[in-house]
């Protein structure tokens, strides 16, 4: 009875919840900070909460790199091979940020007025910042309407930043897209068989959601596992149970990623400002843009299997490098002799970005604005005004170096009777997947005939 009675209960929960707001709300408000600061009239232990959390910060926990020395690894400072950096750019980047005001680096992250409360919570659909407005809401909206409409999170309102990163829905996450926002069952079992929101899995306390990417990555920590939901036995053969040890679930159950709509796999920023004729791809996409130079879409793609222990080395400004080798934003630690690695799935992104040529470290340019190279196409222009903002010094000579970025492979997971099979890895067809010898085996393991252990290369 209380099965059948339950999805009334929750319904009318909600019916209550939607009724209350449009009571307590009336408006008008003159700005977006107005509406924070009546929210905050009755859930003021919101903002400190929110204030200490990688989506207000845009930096995860500090941890230390290789030489002791500690760092932060969020959006704010680090690197990445789609539009490079968030440095001297604000405006436009932080159209993304929980926030209200981040034009630069004057923002004040302790004023809980600046906090964006409907982003997360607007129910309406209606709610959209201006791209350049350094996320303040588009002029159109109504915010009493949106105010009043407040509950808990949807697909929608993550997906509205997560699925649209670096610029436009799959660009950068081969596993978030526009697709995800009503999958199928095939697209992903959990979001389309089961109807799940992203806070089923990604769960949160005090506003802290668990599963953070980069800034996870960075310090090995609010990760979150499918093994937190199944059990290490799930399967009925003893032989795929014996995997979990040594490979993780998303390796057999996402085959390939960017299945819904096609994502970016090359960005080289070094055809930017160039007067090439790009084309039309076969998935509708430019293959260059003068303003961001030449990119290779993909769809259906096979990812790239690495040991992982669920912690990166990231790139830090400053730090130089060989610019005659790929230069890896984030270097994934584990390996085959480490018990706490497993193989995992990643979409590695490559492409070419500005760096200078005579320090040998990579260069924040500024991209947006009055000045910067969307508007002028001068590098050397862009790299003294983005470097000047870091507090960097820029030599005057630059060049374009190729880098490699590691993004986890952790959604569209696919029915089970769509996972890999055992000759999808394993035998001749194996050959198309996996490199075993790169992994650091002997061979298949299969093929030499031993259990599936960690067998050392010699």
């Amino acid at each position: 009875m209380w099965k059948k009675l339950l999805p009334l209960l929750v319904l009318s929960s909600i019916i209550v919840h939607a009724q209350y707001h449009k009571d307590l709300i009336k408006g008008p408000f003159k700005n977006a900070h107005q509406v924070t600061e009546k929210c905050l009239e009755c859930h003021a232990e919101v903002a400190p909460a929110i204030m200490k959390t990688s989506h207000w910060k845009w930096l995860g926990d500090s941890t230390k790199d290789a030489n002791g020395h500690m760092y932060a690894v969020g959006k704010k400072t680090m690197f990445n091979d789609f539009c490079i950096s968030i440095n001297s750019n604000q405006p436009r980047c932080t159209s993304c940020h929980i926030g209200y005001g981040w034009k630069d680096n004057s923002f004040d992250f302790n004023d809980p007025k600046n906090i964006d409360c409907l982003v997360c919570h607007d129910q309406t659909g209606t709610y959209k910042k201006k791209p350049t407005a350094a996320g303040y809401p588009d002029p159109s909206v109504d915010l009493v309407k949106v105010a009043q409409s407040v509950d808990l999170p949807t697909r929608r309102n993550c997906g509205v930043c997560h699925f649209n990163g670096g610029g436009g829905s799959g660009v950068k996450h081969g596993d978030l897209d526009n697709s995800m926002y009503n999958p199928s069952r095939d697209l992903d079992v959990h979001m389309g068989g089961l109807d799940f929101t992203c806070t089923e899995c990604h769960k949160t306390k005090d506003h802290l959601i668990m599963g953070a990417s980069h800034s996870s990555m960075a310090t090995n920590t609010h990760h979150i596992s499918c093994l937190d939901c199944h059990d290490e036995d799930v399967h009925s053969e003893a032989i795929l149970n014996k995997h979990i040890k040594t490979v993780a679930c998303e390796t057999c159950h996402i085959p390939e990623f960017a299945r819904g709509e096609p994502t970016k796999m090359w960005w080289d920023w070094s055809k930017a400002g160039k007067n090439l004729k790009g084309k039309i791809d076969k998935y509708g996409k430019e293959t260059f843009n003068k303003k961001k130079g030449e990119f290779v879409w993909e769809k259906n793609v096979i990812p790239e299997y690495y040991w992982y222990d669920g912690k990166a080395d990231y790139y830090e400004a400053g730090q130089k490098f060989d610019p005659s080798k790929p230069l890896q934003l984030n270097k994934l630690e584990g390996s085959i002799t480490d018990k706490k690695s497993k193989i995992y799935p990643f979409k590695v992104m490559r492409g070419k970005q500005i760096y200078d040529s005579k320090y040998d470290y990579l260069i924040y340019p500024h991209l947006f604005g009055k000045d910067g190279f969307w508007k002028t196409y001068d590098w050397n222009k862009a790299a003294e005004i983005g470097m000047k903002a870091a507090g960097l010094p820029y030599s005057g000579s630059y060049g374009f170096v190729q880098t490699e970025m590691y993004w986890p492979i952790n959604h569209q997971v696919a029915p089970k009777e769509k996972a890999l099979r055992c000759i999808d890895c394993h035998g001749i067809h194996g050959k198309k997947r996996l490199d075993w010898k790169k992994l650091g085996y002997k061979g298949d393991p299969l093929k030499l005939g031993g259990r599936f252990t960690n067998k050392l290369v010699k």
